[in-house]
């Protein structure tokens, strides 16, 4: 296959032209659950979130199942999950798609990267890698992975691949200072700090090599990773907007080396507040999240309108779903002063 980075694709030309040309792009949003259980309370706030600032710009909202993780998937979840966004009245403008039925986008990207030696093979378990940060002194944190110490990095030494790497090293020596702007002066120079902007979050900056390291694009069990498959799926699409929960907030800076190495758009990103368990603990289905009660969906539209710190409207036979939303994109313009 073409590398990506050389235009041999239509996604990477289409994409390389709008980078060049700087032509103001449509906004195009999307909602993008895993199909691991029905839509909780959380994730029903992500998804009106991406809906009302599609809605609030008078862009294209779509939806994309991401499967690609095929063991944890559960079947007919997908199925649920897009019936309980039309009970809420969040309907797609545009065929739905499955990560599953994507693999040869994400091919195509990582032979590209590996023409650009911005990928390479691994050998390591995750036993290896553990027990290597704990030579090094580095201790597993509850919730945090491990950074990966770079083991296979110059060559698997006669060992056999298991899975892919993207090499930040690499990058940020070879590719990073010709494509990332520099820091802030208050910021250490020195470091790999990648800086972003978030629209509710603000400034955002991440030493990748460091937090991160080399992180991994095809995992051993030969499934893609969530990293490169978000990122070629939000150029194949033309999403120029992400708007998505906040614990999704620290994988941005690994998204935008990918979008750089493959010459892909970066597109504006707002991380919404996260809906918490009695625990303080992220609500989501790894914890047993119970699904959203939608039998009445404007009581649940309600709740999840009021984390995203919208007013309430009056829960009764008068006010229907539709009035209720379009109270919000008005509401929703007015805080993130989206305009059309």
């Amino acid at each position: 296959m073409g590398a990506l980075h050389e235009g041999s694709s239509a996604l990477a030309s289409s994409a390389c032209s709008r980078d060049v040309s700087h032509a103001p792009r449509p906004y195009i949003g999307r909602f993008a659950p895993s199909p691991t259980g029905p839509l909780h309370a959380g994730s029903l706030v992500a998804a009106l979130a991406s809906w009302l600032d599609a809605r609030a710009a008078n862009g294209t909202w779509l939806v994309r199942i991401e499967d690609v993780d095929t063991p944890r998937c559960i079947p007919g979840a997908d199925q649920t999950i897009l019936s309980q966004l039309a009970q809420c009245g969040l309907h797609p403008d545009g065929p739905v798609v499955w990560q599953s039925q994507r693999s040869a986008l994400y091919q195509q990207a990582l032979d590209s990267l590996i023409a650009q030696r911005l990928a390479y093979p691994c050998a390591c378990s995750r036993k290896e890698i553990e027990a290597a940060q704990l030579a090094l002194g580095h201790a597993k944190e509850r919730h945090a992975a491990l950074p990966y110490p770079g083991t296979c990095r110059q060559g698997l030494h006669g060992r056999s691949p298991r899975a892919w790497r993207f090499n930040t090293t690499d990058f940020y020596q070879k590719v990073a200072p010709a494509l990332i702007p520099q820091a802030p002066a208050a910021i250490n120079s020195e470091a790999n700090f990648l800086p972003w902007r978030d629209r509710r979050l603000g400034l955002q900056v991440q030493d990748v090599v460091s937090a991160v390291g080399d992180f991994v694009l095809k995992r051993a069990d030969g499934l893609w990773a969530y990293q490169l498959a978000v990122v070629v799926d939000d150029a194949e699409q033309s999403v120029t907007h992400i708007v998505r929960g906040e614990d999704l907030a620290d994988n941005t800076p690994r998204q935008i080396l990918l979008q750089k190495s493959l010459a892909l758009p970066t597109p504006a990103y707002l991380h919404t507040p996260l809906v918490l368990d009695v625990n303080g603990e992220k609500l989501s289905k790894q914890n047993g999240a119970a699904a959203v009660d939608l039998s009445n969906p404007l009581m649940a539209l309600n709740q999840a309108a009021q984390a995203l710190g919208l007013p309430a409207v009056a829960d009764s036979h008068h006010i229907s779903v539709s009035d209720a939303l379009a109270h919000w994109v008005q509401a929703w313009s007015r805080i993130y002063n989206v305009a059309p």
